[in-house]
């Protein structure tokens, strides 16, 4: 098993597991930095970075193009990697679009869904690439839902949900992220599998949190209620920009 997946594992139960977003080849040397044990090349990018108003228009090529990048910056974090939208309809698909993943410079991919998705996990786990799974309010479905719910209110979706972690588990998966769990429903899962879970806007009950970065440091343009605390970077780099473009005006070099 790949030592870092296997560091990931070992911290469920031990140690909470941090992971943020990373797109470029600077923020991943930052975030390495820092000690963050496992950076993602999120789907996110298309809204963040790329401008689109969801994840559904990001493409294959987008995701090669940024995981090469943050790849350059040799991270001492497992790199994983969304597969994007409409790139696993199929097992065989699934295991083509993953490698496409891993020849960019991702050590493991991530994918939305649950028991309609385990056949293609289990294609992609036993061609050797370690997946990480997704369940919960899935971005890639937020469009035809009708927006971002919070999944796990009602009875037949918690049942729903225990069994799409249970098939990930069956398939192979080493952790899955919950996003936007109604919080009992997260620690009930995450008691209930034997791999970490990671959580955004699932509460405090789960093996770890991963957030957007960009939302972390206030530079989206919506912050979601579930960032409790962020840091006002935008408006620190807005400010610079102003103080620099006046030096420039007023014919004064910018010191530094």
């Amino acid at each position: 098993m790949n030592d870092k997946i296997a560091n990931i594992k070992a911290m469920k139960g031990r140690e909470r597991i941090a992971s943020l977003t990373a797109y470029d080849y600077s923020m991943a040397r930052i975030l390495d930095g820092a000690g963050i044990p496992l950076l993602l090349v999120g789907d996110s990018l298309g809204m963040v970075v790329l401008g689109y108003p969801d994840t559904t228009r990001v493409t294959m090529a987008d995701m090669e193009h940024h995981v090469r990048a943050v790849a350059r910056a040799k991270p001492r974090a497992l790199l994983g990697a969304d597969l994007p939208h409409q790139s696993c309809l199929t097992p065989a698909s699934a295991v083509t679009n993953a490698r496409r993943l891993i020849a960019a410079g991702a050590e493991a991919v991530k994918g939305e869904g649950g028991r309609k998705m385990a056949p293609q996990v289990r294609a992609i786990v036993d061609a050797g690439i370690p997946f990480l799974g997704h369940i919960g309010m899935l971005p890639q479905n937020a469009v035809t839902e009708g927006g971002y719910h919070v999944k796990g209110k009602s009875a037949a979706e918690r049942a729903a949900l225990l069994d799409d972690a249970a098939a990930l588990v069956e398939a192979g998966a080493f952790g899955i992220v919950l996003e936007l769990v109604v919080p009992d429903l997260a620690a009930e899962i995450t008691r209930s599998v034997p791999i970490p879970t990671i959580g955004i806007g699932a509460g405090p009950d789960c093996d770890g949190e991963i957030l957007v970065t960009l939302d972390l440091f206030g530079m989206s343009d919506f912050i979601p209620r579930h960032v409790k605390k962020h840091w006002a970077f935008g408006e620190q780099m807005r400010a610079a920009a102003v103080e620099w473009m006046k030096g420039v005006r007023e014919g004064k070099k910018a010191s530094g």
